[in-house]
């Protein structure tokens, strides 16, 4: 395939906003700049670049206000529930569980992948950071590091090796020809060892920066999460600790009843139960937009019409000020999908260039055949495809790469899922801060940059001694 000008500058801004990532700046002005340009380039006018600058966050926050409005709702129920003093009880019986941060690190691991494997990370994080991620936060520990733990254990461990669901092992296999199981039983493995060497380090990188229970700062960390800001609302109720007391008992519950429900649809419906990923946030979702609606009644009776709509903005406020800056920044990349590109750059669909993918799959013939280089070089592609955010849409890449470079020293199972956890580690959740892992962050009150600064390291290793291992081992 011949690669033109646009592709060259794409790449070089890649290359630019990468690197800038590296040095801990901002990386808003180059990708805003860069799909400027490269709009610019492509369709040979400038006026193209200014309609393809403003489409491309048009189109980046069509795709991800799902994240924002769930988070956004969740944040208001958090809200509303602590006008009643609800938000405290209901996380006092898990608290006995979570008696310091070094268990509640663990805790959060074991329950994030368990949940994730069945229903993947969307519809888990809400469950996790409404009920778990508090308790562990005033356990001592912080809230980054509970984002980290939610983050490798479900976005990165469970979601990569896709193993109840199957959709990750199927679209490598398809790709690579091959049955659907080979590319499993690897990918579990290979899974469980990036997870373990990345939460493992994690856990010793940060545990320095745990806290006692008695920590003012656990209070102040608990306040930032929820939104809380210093407007209180006068209750209208004469029984608040009734109300309180109801609905520290009531949230849990219908959070179960989600959560049995779902489980209920799979075990009736096969491994698809139809509450995975989106599906299953929106309901998710749903059932907190009536428990923020049923709270703000108990709480501030007639003037719950005026409390909800605030609770609501302080969720938009506060969801568009912690990830806002995600918005520029997916648009740049899904400029270089062309499933988003189409909308971009207003052409046809036969029409529109997928100028990443280009850049990778140009680079085929120049990929070595010893097995180290070729394992290395199907992970790295697999990152670098996971670059758009998505996790998923790499997969028939690094799949067919496996069939066409496997050989009597390693074979196309292995590098599919090699490829595999490059691609969805990346783009699934834990090293791009334009995919899901804004939710996380959104939910504990971090900064998705910084989020992805302190899993970088953690992550690359346990890639990078799974990817070695698969050579020698599997």
């Amino acid at each position: 395939m011949e690669l033109t000008m646009s592709h060259w500058i794409y790449g070089l801004f890649t290359f630019i906003i990468i690197l800038t990532m590296v040095f801990r700046k901002g990386v808003v002005l180059p990708t805003l700049l860069g799909t400027f340009v490269v709009a610019w380039m492509f369709n040979g006018d400038i006026i193209s670049g200014f309609v393809g600058v403003f489409n491309a966050n048009l189109v980046a926050a069509r795709e991800l206000f799902n994240i924002f409005l769930i988070i956004t709702f969740m944040v208001a129920l958090l809200r509303s529930l602590k006008d009643l003093g609800a938000d405290t009880r209901m996380i006092q019986p898990v608290q006995k569980i979570m008696i310091n941060s070094h268990v509640s690190f663990f805790v959060l691991v074991i329950v994030t992948y368990v949940i994730s494997l069945f229903f993947w990370p969307t519809p888990a994080v809400p469950l996790i950071c409404a009920l778990l991620v508090p308790a562990a936060i005033r356990s001592g520990l912080p809230a980054m590091v509970a984002a980290i733990a939610v983050a490798l254990a479900g976005q990165g461990m469970a979601l990569s090796s896709d193993y109840i669901i199957q959709v990750a092992p199927g679209l490598s296999a398809k790709a690579a020809g091959i049955e659907t199981t080979a590319v499993m039983d690897q990918a579990l493995i290979l899974s469980l060892i990036t997870g373990g060497v990345a939460i493992t380090m994690a856990y010793f990188f940060n545990r320095k920066n745990f806290r006692s229970k008695n920590d003012p700062m656990n209070e102040k960390e608990i306040n930032t999460m929820q939104g809380v800001t210093e407007k209180n609302q006068v209750p209208s109720s004469r029984n608040i600790h009734m109300w309180s007391k109801t609905f520290s008992i009531l949230v849990p519950l219908a959070m179960l009843a989600v959560m049995v429900f779902m489980i209920s649809t799979k075990l009736t419906s096969g491994r698809m139960g139809g509450f995975e990923g989106g599906n299953g946030a929106a309901f998710i979702g749903g059932v907190a937009v009536i428990l923020l609606l049923l709270s703000t009644i108990a709480f501030g009776k007639h003037r719950a019409l005026d409390y909800v709509s605030d609770h609501i903005t302080e969720g938009f406020v506060f969801a568009f000020k912690a990830m806002g800056p995600v918005i520029p920044i997916a648009g740049f990349f899904f400029l270089g999908s062309a499933e988003f590109a189409k909308d971009i750059l207003v052409l046809p669909t036969e029409e529109t260039p997928s100028l990443l993918f280009d850049l990778v799959q140009s680079s085929q013939d120049f990929l070595p055949q010893n097995a180290f280089l070729t394992a290395f070089s199907i992970l790295l592609i697999g990152i670098i495809t996971g670059l758009d955010g998505s996790g998923f849409s790499g997969l028939p890449l690094t799949g067919a790469l496996s069939a066409s470079l496997s050989n009597g020293s390693i074979d196309a199972s292995t590098l599919a899922a090699i490829g595999q956890m490059g691609t969805i580690w990346t783009g699934g959740g834990t090293l791009i801060a334009w995919s899901s892992l804004i939710a996380i962050a959104g939910f504990c009150g971090v900064s998705v940059m910084d989020l992805v600064r302190k899993n970088f390291i953690p992550v690359m290793a346990g890639l990078i001694i799974s990817t070695t291992i698969a050579i020698f081992l599997l």
